[in-house]
């Protein structure tokens, strides 16, 4: 009986698989080996796909003479870097008295183009290979996943669509920025007063990022503040007092008047006083914003409405909820929430980080209470794993919208494993985000909160004030999840009105309020707002930006259809973040971790927009990856695809070498650089 091959990604894993098989192992160069077995393990990547030199070595200068460049045989090749080890891990995989390989690359797409790759480069033949998939790297987890895998050709389609992805990526990188180089590269390069022709990098993801954040930019530029004011009224009840603001319904005097701004203020201040010396009988002073009645007048209430809101916990994470809520709260970049949940997936802490799922599958729910009880042993969290073991509102967890199969591709979302005896080692950062995971999963198990809220329509004459309370009863999941454990509160409209904040004594009171009771009103007063831009995009908001692409589609039809195809996938967000930042195309604050463009980015954005816009588009970026989902379901075959991508390629890259347009550029250069002259 011949050996079994363990093949992994990175050595630490292969480690932790030796360790899990509990083989007598012996240490060799590349790899360990017993009797029964061998570990070995790539180191992330070991093989690439070769530049367009090796197919002509004329194609190493740069000249549109040779473009579209588009590969009908592809050719491949070992990283210099990492020759050592594939040719250890070829060896192995070749060697007579092995055969069954048991691929332990990670358990997503790029996990299995790392090792198709090396196969492919070693021409592996005649073998038993077997898929292990798994969702951490504890000991269970890892046996189960050896026990249960799968053979390797259940996982073509995956690899397919792995192939094809490095494909699109490389055709759209070569052609595109060697063309626009050669077109615009001297014209970016002549207005930075630069001796160096300017390379011009773009990519099918990258570039609709960039898109975003330069669109972004530039709508907060052209964004002209508008000031409008509202009708406050300062009302009394039983020794306290109120808030209630005025709207404009039918039956006002201002119903559709085309001085209102919306519906609950003017946009003259002029015409709000107007409206409050009508309600009040009164002239208001000059030169105020506050009328004080010498006399209280009284409102009636015409409506009330008395009800109780649950909020329940949010989902759990996915990796770009994740990355976003650690860039609010704790200020770190995308990149280095990837890091750092990957570091915790690998001292068997937490399950598989680059997910988009934020649901448990039904077979995990079933056993939950293994994670929940190993928190036991985590002092932040001890006393509430206890808690919900005692209560058992674990057990219908497989019931509720936090679990659901059809929701998951690859993997459940992140969770811990309950397993926490590597928790000491981390660094303060690297605890704080394992806190975090920890109360996201924990919170799931809690009630809902439930507020108390009371609705008020107060009349007076015929115009209506509106106020709502709202307190909180009963704590629910916020016991567990606390302010850092709730998602980032939505940004308050211009228009929005906010419910008032209350005790129990006045909620008391208000509860016992009906129709038809008297209010005092003692003051009128006019406050002024002003509308706000856009936001910027900080290094969380970016990602699930990313994430959420469909949403940034106008077409109705069209964003049904790519719902959760955004742009790139889990395992990609931040390294496409972190290479736009290291080309100078955009700005990260560390500090706050708002992301803006540089002038160079908006530079490329107007000649990419002067070009292939395409590459702006994020319709055109989310259809490419539900294009490769489609690859993966085995519901799209390869040559389809590929015939698509190839069409599209020289497409545009042939319309770039006929345009003539570099010296259009030049207002659009300068309309820029206006706003990047204090940094000269």
């Amino acid at each position: 009986m011949g050996k079994s091959l363990f093949i992994a990604e990175k050595p630490s894993v292969a480690q932790e698989f030796a360790k899990a098989l509990k083989y007598n192992t012996v240490r060799r160069d590349g790899y360990v080996e017993s009797d029964e077995a061998v570990v070995t393990w790539c180191v992330g990547h070991l093989v690439t796909m070769s530049y367009p030199e090796e197919y002509d070595p004329a194609l190493k200068r740069w000249s549109l003479d040779t473009l579209p460049f588009i590969p009908k045989d592809w050719k491949y090749e070992v990283i210099e870097g990492v020759k050592k080890q594939f040719n250890v891990v070829s060896g192995l995989l070749n060697r007579p008295d092995i055969d069954t390989i048991y691929v332990c690359t990670d358990s997503g797409r790029e996990g299995e183009y790392i090792y198709r790759l090396v196969e492919q480069e070693a021409h592996v033949e005649g073998k038993n290979r077997r898929r292990v998939w798994i969702d951490s790297q504890t000991e269970e987890e890892i046996l189960r996943g050896i026990r249960e895998a799968k053979d390797l050709s259940e996982y073509d389609a995956l690899a397919d669509a792995a192939y094809l992805r490095a494909k699109e990526d490389y055709l759209m990188g070569i052609n595109f920025s060697r063309v626009l180089t050669l077109k615009y590269g001297n014209t970016i390069s002549n207005y930075l007063k630069q001796s160096r022709n300017t390379v011009i990098a773009v990519g099918r993801v990258m570039t609709c990022v960039q898109g975003m954040i330069v669109k972004r930019e530039r709508e907060i530029r052209q964004f002209v503040e508008t000031p409008f004011y509202r009708v406050l009224a300062k009302c009394s009840l039983a020794g306290s007092s109120f808030e209630a603001e005025w709207r404009a319904v039918e039956g006002s005097v201002y119903y559709a008047s085309p001085k209102l701004y919306k519906e609950n203020g003017f946009n003259k201040e002029e015409d709000a006083k107007a409206l409050i010396e009508l309600m009040s009988g009164q002239k208001f002073p000059y030169g105020t914003r506050q009328l004080v009645m010498p006399e209280p007048v009284s409102g009636v209430i015409t409506g009330i409405e008395k009800k109780k809101e649950n909020k329940s916990a949010p989902l759990l994470f996915n990796l770009a909820e994740l990355q976003n809520e650690c860039s609010r709260l704790f200020k770190i970049s995308p990149d280095e929430t990837l890091r750092i949940t990957q570091e915790l997936y690998e001292k068997k802490l937490v399950t598989y980080p680059r997910t988009d799922a934020r649901v448990l599958s039904t077979a995990v729910a079933k056993e939950i209470h293994k994670n929940i009880g190993g928190l036991r042993n985590f002092q932040p969290a001890a006393g509430f794993a206890a808690e919900i073991l005692e209560s058992g509102s674990y057990k219908g967890i497989a019931k509720t919208k936090y679990t659901n199969d059809k929701q998951i591709t690859d993997h459940y979302a992140i969770i811990p494993t309950g397993q926490t005896g590597a928790v000491k080692g981390l660094s303060a950062m690297a605890a704080k985000v394992y806190e975090a995971i920890v109360k996201r999963f924990l919170a799931i198990f809690y009630p809902p909160a439930v507020y108390q809220k009371v609705a008020l329509v107060i009349k007076k004459d015929t115009e209506s004030l509106f106020s709502s309370f709202k307190v909180l009863v009963s704590e629910g999941y916020l016991k567990v999840a606390g302010t850092g454990g709730s998602s980032a509160k939505a940004s308050k409209n211009d228009d929005e009105t906010e419910d008032v904040k209350c005790d129990a004594g006045m909620l008391e009171m208000l509860q016992k309020l009906k129709k038809g009771d008297i209010i005092p009103i003692s003051e009128f007063f006019v406050k002024e707002g002003k509308t706000s831009p856009p936001k910027r995009y900080n290094s969380g908001s970016i990602i699930l930006a990313m994430e959420n692409a469909g949403q940034l589609i106008e077409d109705e039809e069209l964003r049904a259809q790519i719902k959760g195809s955004g742009i790139g996938t889990s395992a990609t967000r931040a390294e496409i973040l972190k290479k736009l930042i290291d080309k100078g195309y955009i700005k990260l604050n560390n500090k706050t971790q708002i992301i803006t463009p540089t002038l160079l980015g908006e530079m490329i954005y107007d000649v990419v927009a002067a070009s292939i816009k395409y590459l702006l588009d994020p319709t055109l970026t989310a259809s490419w990856e539900k294009g490769l989902t489609g690859v993966a379901d085995a519901t799209i075959s390869c040559d389809e695809y590929l015939e698509k991508l190839e069409g599209f390629v020289t497409r545009r890259t042939l319309a770039v070498k006929q345009v003539n347009n570099q010296y259009m550029l030049r207002p659009y250069f300068d309309y820029a650089a206006a706003y990047y002259k204090q940094d000269s």
